[in-house]
């Protein structure tokens, strides 16, 4: 009986662990989704190591906890970050996309800044063409 007090005492435990570790990524979350939705200025190396540092965090809870029942407001609350994180996904896809596109138009606005054509478009066998 002292056994199975001690086994609940520890996924009890664990539970809390979670549900702490799950509230802070949601706040991360949320707090760099809205930066990107907004524009607002964010330091996005230092956002995304707190996340994987807490996203590890949880990992190693659910481990722990492997084989075991998860109660249902944990359960609930895993599937509403999962769908936070989704949402955050494409924000930061939408940022990555705006970027590469920038620096495409910055690379273009360069190189034909810098080319005088002096050169022909294709330079012959073993040649590369601009």
């Amino acid at each position: 009986m002292a056994n199975e007090a001690g086994v609940e005492r520890k996924r009890r435990a664990l539970m809390n662990s979670m549900t702490t570790t799950m509230r802070r990524i949601e706040l991360l979350v949320d707090q760099e989704t809205e930066a990107l939705r907004s524009r607002s200025e964010i330091d996005l190396k230092d956002t995304n190591n707190r996340k994987s540092q807490a996203l590890l965090e949880l990992g190693l809870a659910a481990r722990a906890l492997e084989g075991g029942v998860l109660d249902e407001d944990i359960a609930e609350r895993l599937r509403g970050l999962r769908g936070k994180l989704e949402r955050n996904q494409a924000m930061l896809q939408l940022h990555l996309e705006a970027v590469r596109e920038v620096a495409t138009i910055v690379a273009d606005t360069i190189r034909d800044r810098d080319w005088d054509g002096t050169y022909s478009e294709h330079l012959g066998s073993g040649g590369a063409q601009r």
